[in-house]
């Protein structure tokens, strides 16, 4: 239809559409409009990451009842829609997400859109918010979508790779403090019977140490046998996967078909729920952090 369109509007303007006047027809007086285009291309040799958040959440996430503290739902949504832009664009090598924000780490030399701060943010926001719509309903079975969610997204480049281990650290401790404070709040409302105020003021002042101890003596629960996903959040690497399939094919001097097993290996994006501020995740991932990645 585009191409139909541009052809008709080089008829009208008296020439054939592909000739050389249609060419030159092509640079109009008004290009001079695209020198007001500011450069963004971010700084070679730097990890790009692109950090998406929820916006109003909040609100969000009470409108559509999810269950607190935390919802199963809404986390394995948020980590497949990440799967799917880490699918979309491969130059990813790591991403992690927790409530309702995931951080997309774009390799070091990275070439995708010319390395220009929009594209990568726009691409990562906009691939992330449709999927989140589209596969609404495969995790929400029972709860309507009531309105499109909103996400915001920053660029912060890290030149090296300690400044990047430093970050995805920060992010994980993020969601261990954020997780044991939201814990012990919801356990004295839902359960101890305080209101929200209540709760508040309950734990004004309290430390690490302090909220572990109302769980377990007024909860009867230890924080540390909480599902490692709540805990520590979710990271995404790029794996080799087996792939066992069922093809039929012939043999020879037999006349029907048999059925046989396929092994083929994929690279895949795979969720994780463990610790990466200490050194194993990255010994055991060295790819991760390779020049040549």
């Amino acid at each position: 239809m585009l191409r139909c369109c541009r052809a008709a509007a080089a008829i009208a303007a008296g020439c054939a559409p592909g000739s050389p006047r249609g060419l030159a027809m092509a640079k109009s007086k008004f290009e001079y409009v695209r020198d007001f285009e500011a450069d963004d291309t971010v700084l070679p040799n730097c990890w790009i990451v692109v950090r998406l958040d929820g916006r109003n959440f909040h609100r969000f996430s009470e409108q559509h009842e999810f269950k607190k503290p935390n919802d199963d739902r809404a986390l394995h949504l948020m980590t497949k829609c990440a799967q799917t832009v880490m699918q979309e664009l491969e130059d990813i090598a790591i991403a992690y997400g927790q409530s309702d924000e995931y951080s997309f780490v774009f390799k070091k030399k990275s070439r995708w859109f010319k390395r220009r701060a929009s594209k990568f943010m726009t691409h990562v926001v906009s691939q992330f918010s449709s999927s989140y719509v589209f596969y609404w309903k495969d995790y929400f079975k029972d709860q309507q979508l009531l309105y499109p969610p909103g996400f915001d997204g920053r660029i912060v480049l890290y030149p090296s790779n300690q400044n990047l281990k430093d970050y995805l650290s920060w992010r994980q401790a993020d969601c261990h403090i954020n997780n044991l404070y939201n814990t012990v709040f919801w356990m004295l409302v839902q359960r101890g019977g305080l209101t929200p105020v209540q709760a508040q003021e309950r734990l004004r002042g309290t430390l690490a140490g302090d909220k572990n101890e109302i769980l377990f003596s007024e909860f009867n629960i230890n924080y540390n046998n909480e599902p490692l996903m709540y805990r520590k959040g979710t990271v995404l690497i790029w794996q080799k996967i087996n792939e066992v399939t069922t093809k039929k094919i012939k043999l020879p001097k037999e006349e029907e078909e048999k059925e046989v097993e396929v092994t083929r290996t994929k690279t895949k994006v795979v969720p994780l729920h463990c610790d990466i501020i200490g050194d194993q995740f990255w010994e055991e991932y060295p790819e991760i952090l390779a020049e040549d990645s």
